[in-house]
């Protein structure tokens, strides 16, 4: 998987454009509502939504692609971004007001779904908010490849995604207090001015 990102960002540098999601403006929103100061970004890519929220808080990203930890650094210096995998926590047990993930968490099958989840439950302070985005059920692409497990499928040799319904978001989540969710059209402008919407949902969450 690293070195697939690895060759993506080396050929086609800012893959998704320069404009952050729509979903970090919101995450941003609610996150001075709650006096958030830090923010953790699991699957930081080269700092496309984390642009968006560093003016307001200290964030530190979390990449796999070292080549897109470099793009980050020049396209985002006012956050920090570490190399490594989000399933092995390389925040070295660093707490976080907040944490804002977007389109990762349906990269993985149900055990590491799960267990990226509970790592960054561990790195969140007391009454620390969640903020997650995902593929949507209700998206076209929903069955397209072979099922590997319930709502997920191989589209590609090597690459899964999984498509919640949102009574499956909520229980990804189950034990936390539920803040929000939703439902988004997110819009995206590649590098060579092509275009593309799908479906995602977003959850908002918050620690006991």
């Amino acid at each position: 998987m690293d070195s697939y990102w690895n060759v993506r960002y080396h050929e086609e540098g800012l893959i998704w454009g320069q404009n952050p999601s729509s979903t970090a403006f919101h995450a941003r929103d609610i996150f001075k509502q709650n006096n958030v100061t830090t923010v953790l970004v699991p699957g930081s890519g080269y700092g496309r939504n984390t642009k968006a929220l560093s003016a307001d808080f200290t964030v530190e990203g979390i990449e796999l692609s070292g080549h897109a930890v470099k793009l980050a650094r020049q396209w985002d210096p006012q956050s920090h971004f570490m190399e490594g995998s989000v399933l092995d926590s390389p925040t070295g047990g660093k707490k976080y007001d907040a944490v804002y993930c977007f389109d990762l968490l349906h990269l993985f099958l149900l055990k590491d779904r799960r267990k990226l989840i509970d790592h960054c439950i561990k790195q969140l302070n007391d009454s620390g908010i969640m903020y997650f985005t995902c593929f949507s059920d209700e998206d076209t692409h929903n069955g397209a490849g072979k099922r590997v497990e319930e709502g997920t499928f191989e589209y590609m040799e090597g690459k899964c995604a999984h498509f919640f319904t949102e009574e499956d978001l909520i229980n990804h989540f189950g034990g936390l207090n539920l803040m929000e969710v939703g439902s988004v059209t997110e819009k995206l402008t590649y590098q060579d001015e092509r275009t593309k919407e799908y479906l995602l949902r977003y959850i908002v969450v918050k620690k006991d």
